[in-house]
């Protein structure tokens, strides 16, 4: 396979350093308001003593990844210079990878997590989480930190000992992850460094898919456990708003992690085939949404709690404008439904 075949026109290299320059700045913006959106959904964690809590803390591990994949791109922008380059570039690419992989682990441990609580919910069986399902997220957690490290030590262990970052400063931008980890034409002339390339990238385009699959597959088991679920009663007493949006939640953080991913993976595949218009515009685009993730999921984490308030507070209202004859009848019939089932305890932390 000819690496240097993203060098043959000419003229569209000659471009490239224009792209880039307009790229350092969209960058700079991006990863600032993601740093702001994953530093409020911690710290809303943190000060309101919520880590501990099945909702909060999947998505408080999401945040903690996409914060420092966010200081990883801000670093690259502020380093990226046309005139320097090297070492600290290619060790910045191998970090800014390895951050984005455990995205990917810990948004599917955020989707699994949201669906084993609906369930328990819909079961009526919040509190009554069993020691194999801790043992179990427990692992999921750590696994999806050890992973992406186990993937990308190769391509930092490898990489500085043979020299494969040359004297290249472009991928201070983090903005070819996996496809340009090693982007100096001189370093592609040795076996090794070459291997290394389609490593990385193999790695990265690999774990996409699996990860796309796998929440492919939590969101179509969600869709299967509402749709069974929506007419029982026992799951529309207590839980039924944090159901309501939950259900939502399983549409929108897959639709916010395709958005912000398949630019940056598509890139990627155009990049094997040679630099041209459709590269450089897609430079364009990743730089504005590969690494949004951490501000976008601040937004949808914070509409999902107004639309919970809203839910509650429409539920409350309703509730006060019927006589005392409906609200005796609904607990006798709720009663009667639920009377061989175990009902957890009335009040609930939502998110």
């Amino acid at each position: 396979m000819d690496y240097n075949i993203m060098y043959e026109n000419a003229t569209d290299a000659e471009e490239l350093p224009g792209v880039f320059a307009a790229v350092k700045w969209i960058q700079v913006v991006t990863s600032m308001l993601s740093i702001v959106g994953s530093g409020s959904i911690i710290g809303y964690a943190v000060f309101q003593n919520a880590v501990r809590s099945p909702e909060v803390r999947p998505l408080f591990y999401l945040s903690v990844s996409d914060l420092l994949l966010a200081f990883c791109w801000l670093l690259g922008a502020v380093l990226y210079n046309p005139s320097t380059g090297g070492l600290s570039c290619f060790n910045l690419q191998a970090a800014g990878q390895m951050f984005y992989l455990s995205t990917f682990f810990y948004t599917i441990n955020y989707m699994w997590q949201s669906f084993s609580n609906s369930r328990r919910r819909i079961n009526q069986e919040l509190y009554q989480i069993s020691d194999r399902e801790l043992r179990i997220g427990k692992i999921a957690t750590v696994l999806c930190s050890a992973i992406p490290v186990l993937f990308i030590s190769p391509v930092f262990y490898y990489g500085n000992s043979e020299e494969c970052y040359g004297n290249n400063s472009d991928s201070c931008l983090v903005l070819n992850i996996g496809s340009h980890i090693t982007v100096d034409p001189v370093s592609y002339r040795a076996a090794g460094c070459a291997a290394l390339h389609m490593y990385s990238t193999t790695v990265f385009i690999v774990t996409f898919g699996l990860s796309t699959i796998g929440i492919l597959v939590i969101l179509a088991s969600s869709h299967q456990l509402f749709r069974m679920n929506q007419r029982d009663s026992r799951s529309l007493q207590d839980h039924w708003a944090v159901l309501t949006v939950t259900r939502h939640s399983f549409l929108l953080f897959p639709s916010i992690f395709l958005f912000c991913c398949l630019p940056v993976v598509t890139l990627t595949l155009v990049s094997m085939k040679g630099i041209n218009v459709t590269y450089q515009a897609l430079c364009y685009i990743q730089a504005f949404t590969a690494v949004s993730q951490g501000f976008l999921n601040s937004l949808a984490y914070g509409w999902m709690q107004q639309m919970y308030r809203c839910l509650k507070q429409n539920s409350v209202r309703h509730a006060d404008t019927q006589t005392p004859l409906l609200r005796s009848q609904k607990n006798l019939y709720a009663a009667m439904q639920t009377s061989n089932t175990y009902i957890g305890p009335r009040s609930v932390s939502a998110f």
